[in-house]
């Protein structure tokens, strides 16, 4: 008797790169992580205030000694209050109620996220204080640039712990006006693929889109066929066209795409900054 065997289910394997963020559906998001030097940056501006915070706290408690309202026994209760509020309670209450951002982070345009792309909490953010202590304060911030010098997302030791990242909240400028699709490439750009063309090859395609009618009727045949040629190996599927229609129309399908990838990333921007 011939035996019969169930498949084995298919399983779908989503593949993100190191850089991407990844939701708790699944969905890869496309947002830009700052870079290790604009980190350091906005790290080096916090580390700043906070040394500011400490000497003028230490300030105050020795002329409050000085004018005999504070004890000396207290003293060291005073500086150890004082560590305490300027390292964790402050910039954690900062980066809680401020949803992931400080003076340094306002200044390189970043914020602190959770990596599945929420926005940080109280939680992680005292995760990130109290590791700082160590990896910023007594280490000078030390430990905070081996490790983020060797992260994907430039994370250092305190977002490893909570689960974050730091993301950029400046998004790019939308692409300027080009000319639309052409009459009867709809059905053909709702199922184009023009996501591998090289981004430099996209400024001089829509360069020529956007100039081609200044051009003499030879030049604008000649860049047109140049452009068709080097765009044909990454455009899939390949549509029989006029080298210009070709060239035309991928414009318009990358800077329509562009315009709404901009968009979304700009209203989730906003719901960060508007999530509780």
């Amino acid at each position: 008797m011939a035996s019969s065997s169930t498949p084995a289910p298919a399983v779908a394997l989503v593949h993100t790169s190191a850089e991407e963020t990844l939701t708790g559906e699944a969905v890869a998001l496309d947002v830009q992580p700052v870079g290790f030097f604009l980190r350091a940056v906005g790290a080096v501006i916090d580390f700043l205030v906070g040394v500011v915070l400490l000497i003028g706290g230490a300030l105050l408690l020795l002329s409050m000694v000085a004018a005999g309202t504070l004890p000396e026994s207290a003293v060291r209760i005073g500086v150890i209050s004082l560590l305490v509020l300027v390292t964790v309670a402050i910039p954690t209450t900062v980066e809680t109620l401020s949803r992931g951002r400080s003076l340094g982070r306002l200044a390189v345009g970043a914020r602190i996220v959770r990596t599945d792309g929420g926005a940080a909490g109280f939680r992680q953010a005292l995760i990130r204080s109290l590791t700082g202590v160590l990896e910023v304060w007594f280490t000078l911030g030390a430990i905070a640039a081996v490790v983020g010098m060797f992260t994907p997302r430039a994370q250092r030791l305190g977002d490893l712990l909570a689960g974050t990242a730091s993301e950029r909240t400046r998004t790019r400028r939308l692409p300027p006006p080009a000319p639309g699709l052409p009459p009867g490439w709809e059905s053909w750009a709702a199922i184009a693929d023009v996501s591998r063309l090289p981004d430099r090859l996209a400024a001089r395609v829509a360069q020529f889109v956007r100039g081609a009618d200044a051009l003499e009727p030879a030049a604008r045949v000649r860049v047109a066929a140049s452009l068709a040629e080097a765009v044909r190996p990454f455009v899939s599927p390949l549509p029989p066209s006029d080298p210009e229609g070709l060239v035309r129309a991928v414009s318009a399908v990358r800077r329509d795409r562009e315009y709404r990838a901009l968009l979304l990333e700009n209203e989730r921007a906003a719901a960060l900054t508007e999530k509780a």
